[in-house]
């Protein structure tokens, strides 16, 4: 979900903003740090002693890409540079393009009260599941090739496709996406399990504000 563009009314709220902004990341990152060390220590080594995570996460067994389609809403990620400047209501569009192909189209409301969006492609990677896709954005660095390596992987899925958790093979992107604005308890707890399930921990998801839900921005390991 990459969004770009951001303007602002003046430099002492851009300056402030990014501030904040990048101390919450540099906070978020260190504690989840600190949890990966002080578990390995806890099971008898060193952190650089444990054994490597497997390539990466599983995809769900199969995707139907007609159900995946639409609009879903970013409920929780994790922080990236690229979306920094999203405020709340952070969404994601999918389409079918006359290629046979996913049209990406993201957006979200910035700081600043405006809109910023970005276009795409999907294509799918994995013809067995249809659950690992690469993600084109054109213009933007190392990510303006229409084919690639897979770098979107649907690892969860309600089986309503009411809701689904995405990352990439690398564990260190994630994105908590749902159809409606906001989760129930018993929902969460599902995500955070999936979550678990993919190799990461919830601490290192941000919780994203919407219209509608949640208007906080918390580790979605303390909510």
């Amino acid at each position: 979900m990459h969004l770009y563009e951001l303007k602002w009314s003046n430099t002492v709220e851009r300056e402030e903003f990014f501030v904040t902004a990048h101390r919450t990341v540099r906070r978020t990152a260190g504690f989840v740090a600190a949890l990966v060390t002080f578990g390995a220590l806890a099971s008898g080594g060193s952190a650089l002693a444990q054994p490597l995570l497997p390539p990466g996460p599983a995809p769900v067994p199969a995707l139907d890409l007609n159900r995946y389609l639409g609009v879903w809403n970013q409920l929780a990620a994790v922080p990236q540079p690229f979306n920094l400047e999203c405020a709340r209501d952070t969404r994601a569009e999918y389409t079918l393009d006359p290629q046979g192909n996913i049209a990406v189209h993201n957006s979200c409301t910035t700081w600043s009260g405006g809109l910023n969006e970005i276009r795409g492609t999907a294509k799918v990677n994995d013809p067995v599941t249809g659950a690992q896709l690469h993600v084109s954005f054109p213009g933007v660095p190392s990510q303006n090739m229409l084919d690639g390596p897979t770098n979107y992987i649907v690892t969860a899925l309600a089986p309503d496709y009411s809701w689904a958790l995405v990352t990439d093979p690398s564990r260190l992107s994630g994105f908590v996406l749902s159809r409606s604005a906001a989760l129930d308890a018993p929902t969460w707890e599902q995500v955070k399990s999936a979550i678990a399930a993919a190799g990461q921990t919830p601490c290192m998801y941000l919780t994203s504000p919407t219209t509608g839900g949640r208007s906080d921005i918390a580790p979605l390991c303390l909510r």
